[in-house]
């Protein structure tokens, strides 16, 4: 084997892993600045929150009645 060869397997390794971590850096401070960006324009650009009013509904009978479903097909299975 040479070590030429080791060598240059070891010199790209370094230059690819190297060229990862510069995209990754880049990535990490693009996502910061975006970030940043979408701060300032939601605070110029407010987006109007509708609220939601729901009803409660009982649902205290309807666990009942599935409770007396569920016994109900456990004591016709088991006769």
């Amino acid at each position: 084997m040479n070590m030429t060869s080791l060598e240059d397997g070891l010199a790209l390794l370094a230059i690819g892993m190297g060229f990862v971590l510069a995209f990754l850096v880049l990535l990490i401070i693009g996502m910061n600045i975006m970030s940043k960006v979408v701060l300032w324009l939601n605070k110029l650009f407010p987006e109007a929150v509708e609220e939601v009013k729901s009803t409660v509904k009982k649902a205290a009978s309807n666990v009942d009645e599935a409770i007396a479903v569920a016994i109900a097909a456990i004591m016709a299975r088991k006769n």
